[in-house]
């Protein structure tokens, strides 16, 4: 990794992994604190009970008076921790001291009613101490009443014990952890391999090189090289289109220019009766250029829209309607409208869609024979649109190459730049349709088949 650069995806998971494993650490030095500190408490309790009961079990009655004699083994294991002080104090029911250290208020302790050790925390010479108090009770003739032993002992020893206990679960921890920490890089690291490979292949590729990328190894990374196929698939089309239209364009425009140029430069040489007719000629080859560039144009803006642009529920009527009236005030066009109440709906692009049917109409009107029919149709599953004159059609040989680009009939007499029913057949086949061209009982009819959008009919 380059310093100042982006993280590797390497380095970003492994942080991540730190993390969670650091996080994790404080968890577990936390947790195991508080255990060994529970732990040593309970250890340390044990022997101070002991201790207690030790000497409470010594306690005798002798003249109707309690008599303690102190055991030796009631410290024996207290006095293994050499660095705490040992308190003890016996004390009878009404909280006179019998024996032991004085200067502890114990009066709150043994005023209780005892069934169970009573444990609690106070002072030892100004240093923090742990006590526990026993009851005995006696009930005989000569004395009757409860024994109240008192055993305490400073704190040093169960820290220390709770220190060492802490101290080898940490070390434990952090070996286990160092080694947790090396098998995931090493299973991160493998596992990014095959990233690793799919990034050296696309490194060596030319940059001209848009097929499809071998989509083996992980489902999450093969997900990943589907969604990469299909982008430069539909990329690979953009540049097809680009160059086609940049051929087409220098290909097309060559002859129409050349034509009008050298129409021109006659113009320029002929006496006055002859400049007219030259000039006609000029007038007829700038209509065709212009008819040629308009339908390029549309080729390109169709071609980028249903490249771009996501379908969207449409209904065929409104296309057939705005396609009607936009030829509505020519009156040399003879054009109808056959559209039904019910919606008839398609996923498409409106605009797509407009230009098509712009072409059927204008193919048909250029072609065919008065009246044009625009009608849009719901048959079961599918929608239609179609555009309809009174002719016979073109010839069987003819209607096998119609829809190609540049694709002129005989009857179009260079009036026609051949893309017309080509933009047809690319906005068809984009949304899914199908392109139809035949004789009907009434005429000619030219018909696009689409997927009904059912849910687009609801709303």
């Amino acid at each position: 990794m380059l310093r100042g650069g982006p993280r590797t995806l390497l380095a970003r998971v492994m942080i991540g992994v730190l993390s969670l494993l650091a996080l994790g650490g404080v968890v577990v030095a936390i947790a195991t604190f508080e255990y060994g500190r529970s732990a040593a408490r309970q250890s340390f309790d044990r022997l101070l009970v002991g201790a207690a009961q030790d000497i409470a079990e010594s306690i005798s009655i002798s003249d109707g008076a309690p008599l303690v004699d102190l055991p030796v083994s009631a410290f024996s294991l207290l006095s293994l921790a050499a660095d705490d002080r040992i308190f003890y104090a016996v004390h009878e029911t009404d909280g006179s001291l019998l024996t032991g250290y004085e200067g502890f208020d114990l009066r709150g302790v043994v005023q209780q009613d005892l069934t169970q050790p009573a444990f609690f925390d106070g002072r030892m010479q100004q240093e923090p101490a742990r006590f526990v108090t026993v009851a005995r009770p006696f009930a005989e003739r000569a004395y009757s009443g409860r024994i109240f032993v008192t055993v305490g002992q400073t704190l040093r020893a169960r820290s220390a014990l709770a220190l060492d206990l802490t101290t080898r679960a940490l070390m434990l921890t952090g070996a286990v952890g160092i080694v947790l920490l090396v098998s995931a890089f090493l299973v991160i690291r493998s596992a990014m391999r095959p990233l690793e490979g799919l990034t050296a292949e696309l490194s060596r590729r030319d940059p001209y090189d848009l097929t499809p990328m071998p989509t083996g190894g992980p489902a999450e990374m093969a997900v990943m090289v589907q969604a990469m196929n299909r982008f430069m698939f539909r990329l690979d089309r953009q540049v097809g289109a680009m160059k086609n239209l940049i051929s087409d364009t220098a290909h097309q425009l060559r002859t129409p220019v050349a034509a009008i140029r050298a129409q021109a430069e006659l113009a320029l040489e002929d006496d006055e009766d002859n400049r007219a007719q030259r000039l006609q000629r000029m007038v007829r080859r700038t209509r065709s250029l212009g008819t040629l560039l308009d339908q390029m144009l549309s080729r390109a803006l169709v071609i980028h829209r249903t490249e771009n642009a996501a379908p969207k529920p449409v209904d065929l009527r409104d296309i057939a309607l705005g396609v009607f009236e936009s030829v509505e005030d020519d009156p040399d066009a003879q054009v109808q409208l056959s559209i039904g109440d019910q919606p008839v709906m398609v996923m498409a692009d409106e605009i797509s869609m407009g230009e098509a049917v712009k072409n059927m109409l204008a193919n048909a009107l250029r072609h065919g024979v008065a009246p044009v029919v625009i009608g849009v149709s719901g048959v079961g599953a599918h929608s239609e649109i179609w555009v309809q004159d009174a002719g016979g059609g073109p010839p069987a040989d003819v209607l096998t190459t119609m829809g190609r680009r540049f694709e002129r009939s005989a009857a179009s007499k260079g009036n026609s730049a051949g893309l017309g029913l080509s933009i047809v057949r690319a906005v068809t086949e984009a949304f899914d349709g199908q392109m139809h061209m035949g004789q009907v009982a009434e005429g000619f009819r030219v018909t696009l088949t689409f997927p009904a959008d059912t849910e687009g009919d609801a709303v």
